[in-house]
């Protein structure tokens, strides 16, 4: 394929990101569907794209279709089961977005300017949808949906459903906001971990209400709500690991 132009969008329900043109290569991130992608280079059938945070990545062609320029206003969904013109029918993941020809079939789907109002960015309403929508997803390393999701990428779709844009890994997600005491986060606020000696920031996490937090976390096995005064061995360690929080979104409402 050959794009007229340097934008495309994703036509699979979700799209492999890797760190190398070969299907073998680690996956560092997914594309959604309707998401548009940037194009920065080619390998045979193989397209180096840039995200709509800016993560940049190789997918296969078979993936990607033209984009129009009107993705942005498609409508999007927390999770649906769609008919596609041709009669195939798919699922889509949260935060997908669905293309106008689509017939829904189950799940919800609402338009862009419904976002505020459905999705609003008040700490409390981001809090709620990082314990509900995402609850019982895998852990998996790339993964950005609530079929397979690492740390970073459950933060960031969270807050993204909410309009908040973040960026793709939780070491850069660490640098936006401001600093704040352990001891006075509030809900939305993230934590931020390293396991490493050099302290380079390896896991993220949302807090919730009542000394309570959220993340992807593979000795989990996936997304789990904690207890920060727990005494069990594994949050004794991440209390060890802990960097220190932020506000990400000081503005944010009440």
């Amino acid at each position: 394929m050959s794009p007229t132009s340097d934008l495309l969008r994703v036509r699979a329900s979700v799209a492999p990101l890797l760190g190398e043109p070969r299907i073998a290569a680690a996956l560092t991130s997914e594309l959604l569907a309707g998401h548009t992608l940037r194009v920065h280079g080619q390998s045979g059938d193989w397209w180096q794209v840039e995200g709509e945070d800016g993560y940049v990545g190789w997918t296969h062609a078979g993936y990607v279709e033209a984009a129009t320029g009107d993705e942005s206003d498609w409508p999007v969904t927390t999770g649906a089961r769609v008919r596609r013109p041709d009669g195939r029918e798919r699922a889509l993941p949260f935060g997908a977005r669905v293309s106008p020809d689509a017939l829904v079939l189950a799940g919800e789907v609402f338009d862009p300017d419904e976002r505020a109002l459905r999705f609003p960015a008040t700490r409390e309403a981001i809090a709620h949808t990082a314990e509900q929508a995402f609850m019982g997803a895998p852990y998996r390393w790339g993964g950005v949906t609530p079929w397979g999701t690492d740390c970073s990428g459950f933060v960031q779709a969270v807050l993204r459903m909410h309009g908040v844009a973040l960026p793709r890994d939780a070491w850069q997600q660490a640098a936006l906001g401001d600093a704040v005491e352990i001891a006075r986060v509030e809900p939305a606020d993230l934590l931020f971990f390293s396991d490493r000696e050099d302290r380079r920031i390896t896991h993220v996490a949302m807090v919730l209400d009542g000394g309570r937090f959220v993340h992807s976390a593979l000795g989990r096995g996936g997304v789990r709500v904690e207890h920060w005064e727990a005494d069990d061995a594994y949050i004794q360690r991440l209390r060890a690991q802990c960097t220190g929080a932020r506000h990400i979104m000081p503005v944010l409402r009440r």
